[in-house]
Formats: C-alpha cells, sequence, structure tokens
C-alpha cells in the first residue's frame, strides 16, 4: 500500500469512518439526483 503513510498523519479511527462516510454521501446524493431528474429510474424502483 503506497499511501500507508496517511495513517501517520491520520488515526484510522477517525479517517475511515470520515471516508466511508463521504462516500455513503455522495451515493446518495447521485441517486437521489437521479431520481429526481429521470423518469425512468423512479418507474424502475417502482417495479
Amino acid at each position: 500500500m503506497n499511501q500507508g503513510r496517511i495513517w501517520c498523519v491520520v488515526k484510522p479511527t477517525v479517517g475511515l469512518p470520515l471516508f466511508l462516510g463521504a462516500v455513503a454521501l455522495i451515493s446518495l446524493t447521485v441517486h437521489s439526483a437521479i431520481l429526481n431528474n429521470t423518469e425512468w429510474f423512479a418507474a424502475f424502483w417502482g417495479g
């Protein structure tokens, strides 16, 4: 892992939850934007 030195600056107990939370937030934002701006996505989720 060539980026392993980041954990010398940020503790994994802080950095990993922040990273995973940011990924989840971006994912929800993208899904929300698609759901609100297309007609087919809501129909797809609705079955």
